[in-house]
This record gives structure tokens, sequence and C-alpha cells, in this order.
């Protein structure tokens, strides 16, 4: 299997996470579950396989081809995965795809759009150059040349609005309504300027952002004690845990250590091994 990430020039990286490669992937199971990270991405499907998402049953529900965008996600999603696939794929940092968009992030969240809604046709030619491209490099040199073109400076999000990013980042949950009082402006100003260029709510985006780092600690430890973990993460009881844990994956805690989710990459897992 080829995997690469590429590396991101200096003004990209700004609105971009990472951009990154795949050929070859033979998974062992046929779907797989993803959980909320806070980032928007745009894929590009270079396989000519049909993608599909699933219900809480795990029946078929939608169907994506070419280039589609995954807007932020507050729930986990389940998704296929399939034999010899090759993708593209974009991940846009927490505030960074409004000046790419140039629409409020909120208004597709929740949402999974053929990237057409947003760039017509011209990102249907941009797959077909990558598609054509011989090597790996030309591949991601298309994708950000395209980036670079599309993407408007002039509207980035301000310095206050990546410094409160930042803040709610480094802090704990438990510190959520201290933290946001720093913001130079009204709390409404807040929550509006966050929905427009994130997709959420400060205080929703704080909770990805708790949940991802308890995915990581979950991960480093060799013993799990849920007490010490709810804890630690600042929850007020262990019930309210559980509940936000389910929430965001779809499992209690105990059953998604019992799967084994824990040895595996912390933000997507197997649902079944049919391959």
């Amino acid at each position: 299997m080829i995997f690469e990430f590429h590396h991101i020039n200096q003004q990209l990286s700004k609105y971009v996470e990472s951009i990154f490669y795949h050929k070859g992937y033979m998974p062992e199971h046929s779907i797989e579950r993803v959980v909320p990270t806070g980032n928007i991405f745009i894929l590009f499907e270079l396989d000519n396989i049909p993608r599909h998402t699933y219900d809480e049953e795990l029946k078929p529900k939608d169907t994506f081809t070419k280039v589609w965008v995954s807007g932020i996600n507050q729930k986990y999603l389940s998704i296929s995965a399939h034999k010899d696939s090759e993708m593209l794929v974009v991940q846009l940092k927490t505030l960074g795809a409004f000046p790419l968009f140039k629409v409020p992030i909120s208004s597709f969240s929740e949402s999974i759009t053929s990237a057409g809604h947003f760039f017509g046709d011209a990102i249907f030619e941009i797959r077909q150059k990558i598609l054509s491209a011989t090597s790996i490099e030309d591949k991601f040199a298309i994708i950000e040349v395209w980036l670079d073109s599309q993407i408007d400076e002039k509207i980035a999000p301000s310095e206050s609005l990546f410094r409160m990013l930042s803040v709610l980042q480094e802090n704990p949950f438990s510190k959520h309504s201290e933290l946001i009082k720093d913001y130079p402006n009204t709390q409404k100003h807040l929550i509006n300027q966050f929905k427009k260029y994130s997709g959420l709510s400060p205080k929703a985006l704080h909770k990805i952002i708790r949940f991802n780092k308890i995915l990581q600690i979950i991960n480093q430890k060799e013993e799990i004690v849920w007490t010490d973990i709810v804890y630690e993460t600042g929850y007020t009881d262990q019930s309210h845990f559980i509940k936000e844990f389910q929430e965001f994956s779809g499992f209690n805690p105990s059953k998604y250590i019992k799967k084994g989710y824990n040895k595996s990459i912390p933000n997507f897992f197997p649902l079944d091994s049919k391959g």
C-alpha cells in the first residue's frame, strides 16, 4: 500500500491541516466509523468506486462519487471501506475552510455534499488532472496550486479568533466559561464568528477537542481506569462522560475497549470484518 503526506507550504498551512494520498488500501472490513475531529474534508476518489454512508442499522444511506465535501460533524459517521482503493484527501484546519468555500461553514455542517455544489464543474476537472498525473508529487502539486488559487486571505478569520481557538485547544473544557471571557467582543459575536468560520459554537467545538484528547489518553494507556479518565478530563460525573462518549463514537467506553479500538487509529475504526 502507498500512503503519503504532502509537505504543505507556509501560505497554505494556516488553512490546511494535511493533504494525503493512498493507493492499494486493502482493509479487512467493509464499513468503518469516523468520529468527529473538528475538521472539514475534501475527498477525491481516484478509483471509480462509489462510497456509501450507513444509518444506525448499518444499512446504506447515501452514495458519493468523484469529489465530495464532508462538513464538520458532532456525531460519528459510518462509511464504506473498499479494497484496492485510491484517494487524495484535503483536511482543512478548524478555522481554515471559510476563505476557501466563501459561505458560512455552519451552512453545510453535519452533511456530506458533492464538491460540485461549491466549486462547480472546475473541481471535476481538477480531479481529472490528478488522475492523469503520473507521480504522487505531481498530484500534490495540482491540488496545492488549486487551493492557492481558491483561498481568499482577505476573508480569513481574525487573529483574535485564532487565539481563542488556541486557548480552547490548550485548556480543559471545565474552564470553558472562564476562557471565553477573554474574547475581546461579546459572547454573541464569538458564537456567530465560530459558527461562520468553523461551523460550530465554541462550546460544541471544545467538547470535540476534549473527546479527541480522551481518545489519545485511552490509546496511550496500558490499563484503563475509567474513574481516573473521567477526573482527568474534567467531567462532572461518570454518567455524563459515558453519554458523551457514546454520542461521539456510537459505543459506550467499555465496549470501545472490548472491541480493541483503543489499539487502532484514534479517529476511525472498523465495524465489521467482511473485507
